[in-house]
């Protein structure tokens, strides 16, 4: 019969719970340095909050209408403050959703901020007198670089044709 094998734990103890200890040790570190990061940032930005309470704003119009079995839906929402938010769509031929609407809302200088919009499979377009418009082309594109533009064009072209007729 074989006497059963006797282990020094105090060497295993002293290989494996410094190691775990020193791994949980910098990981606590690490959890409380961010806790308390967290703590003075919450603090920081407490302190930028208006003391005063939030006025109420009333909701005057809010409808929704869940999409039907085609997708279309559509939702509509003002408030007394200015708001409005108004959209319809419908699912997509890809399968997503086409949106077309607007909102508006009134800045700070009293003026009415409006952007209306299309969403689809051609993105997100937007359109706004908010918006910037990017300036005017600083020269003449010359003659040569456009006749490299419609040369390349007329290859692509071409090459379209030709996996057209291998098809």
């Amino acid at each position: 019969m074989q006497e059963p094998q006797q282990h020094n734990m105090s060497r295993v103890r002293t290989r494996s719970v410094p190691d775990v200890r020193s791994i949980n040790g910098e990981l606590l570190l690490v959890s409380q340095s961010q806790a308390v990061l967290f703590a003075v940032l919450a603090v920081v930005a407490a302190e930028k909050l208006p003391s005063a309470p939030l006025p109420v704003v009333a909701i005057l119009r809010s409808s929704q209408v869940n999409p039907d079995a085609l997708g279309a839906h559509s939702s509509d929402f003002e408030a007394e403050n200015g708001i409005v938010f108004k959209f319809s769509g419908q699912e997509g031929i890809t399968g997503g959703a086409n949106h077309v609407g607007e909102f508006s809302y009134v800045m700070e200088d009293g003026k009415l901020a409006k952007v209306t919009y299309v969403a689809d499979e051609n993105g997100y377009q937007p359109q706004s007198d908010l918006l910037p418009i990017a300036p005017a082309f600083p020269h003449q594109i010359p003659q040569f670089v456009l006749d490299q533009i419609e040369k390349a064009r007329l290859e692509d072209e071409a090459k379209a044709r030709e996996e057209a007729a291998k098809a």
